[in-house]
């Protein structure tokens, strides 16, 4: 069973919110909601989700509960004034991991760190009014809808921390990164003509490429046999068949949960022996976190489909 390239162990949940598949803080796949405001000076005005946050001052306290925004704060240079994050923010090492909650937040909990900057998702609307009435400032942002909504995000969390040049910065390294990786291999490849599958749990659910993640993959031109099982109910997130799976007979099947053993028992599910991808060795695991956060590890994820692509395609 091969294992796309190997990334560190470590994404909010774009993919994985509506298949409770475990992995990091599932945060709905919404778009950003904001634009980036300001020049770095303080006072700054940014939009979020709520309408608009003004910032006196730069902050020294900040509470992240939101993975992909912890890591997008270490990655701007905002990590020193990070004082505390949610349980699933486990990426950079240096984040400091506490047991508050993303899902639930407590503005009791939150409090005890005396924040003067907390940063939620935006299925935690209701704790940032909480917050708001007990006089700490709260930026509420959505789920990044596209790779502009990433970049968009990481100059906005420059703005509201005052490291406006870092983010510009390190949104450009992101952007050329990523375009490179997928230029490189479709420069190798010429017009890529494979389909793929990916799992994001052991019930089947999968993503299209109208979410976040269908469009990384989008971007090497693979073809997402999910489309076809969209409807208006699953929210880009259907439920696939193993019938359904086995007839469309992917040529790369991507698994964004688990270990080598759930990528093994692939294989051994009724009549997957005949399915391309399991056929030709080509199902790969990926780093659940690095899989479903938007941030500047879809670089990471870009090089893993990348690379799994290469190796389907040169067999």
């Amino acid at each position: 069973m091969r294992i796309a390239h190997t990334l560190p162990v470590a994404l909010l949940g774009v993919t994985l919110a509506l298949t409770a598949c475990g992995t990091s803080d599932p945060e709905p796949d919404s778009g950003s909601g904001t634009e980036p405001a300001g020049d770095g000076a303080f006072p700054v005005t940014v939009e979020h989700v709520l309408g608009e946050l003004t910032m006196d001052e730069e902050p020294e306290r900040i509470v992240s509960l939101s993975p992909s925004n912890t890591e997008m704060l270490f990655a701007i240079g905002a990590g020193e004034q990070v004082e505390a994050v949610d349980e699933y923010s486990n990426y950079p090492e240096e984040a400091p991991t506490t047991d508050l909650s993303g899902f639930t937040p407590s503005v009791e909990a939150i409090s005890e760190y005396d924040p003067d900057l907390v940063i939620l998702s935006d299925s935690a609307i209701d704790t940032a009014e909480q917050l708001d009435a007990v006089g700490i400032p709260t930026l509420v942002l959505g789920g990044a809808a596209d790779l502009d909504g990433v970049y968009e995000q990481i100059r906005l969390l420059g703005e509201v921390t005052g490291n406006t040049e870092e983010a510009d910065a390190e949104a450009e390294r992101v952007e050329t990164e990523f375009n490179e990786v997928v230029e490189a291999t479709l420069a190798e490849l010429g017009d890529v003509d494979l389909t793929f599958y990916q799992e994001l749990d052991e019930t089947l659910f999968s993503a299209t490429s109208g979410t976040f993640v269908g469009q990384i993959y989008d971007a090497f031109g693979l073809v997402n046999i999910a489309d076809q099982a969209d409807d208006d109910e699953s929210g880009g997130y259907p439920q696939l068949s193993a019938e359904f799976v086995v007839e469309e007979n992917p040529d790369l099947i991507f698994l964004s949960y688990g270990d080598e053993a759930a990528a093994e028992a692939v294989a051994e599910r009724p009549a997957f022996d005949t399915v391309s991808a399991v056929e030709t060795d080509s199902v790969y695991l990926l780093d659940a976190d690095i899989a479903s956060r938007w941030g500047p590890r879809v670089v990471d994820f870009a090089e893993a489909v990348g690379e799994a692509v290469s190796e389907t395609a040169n067999q």
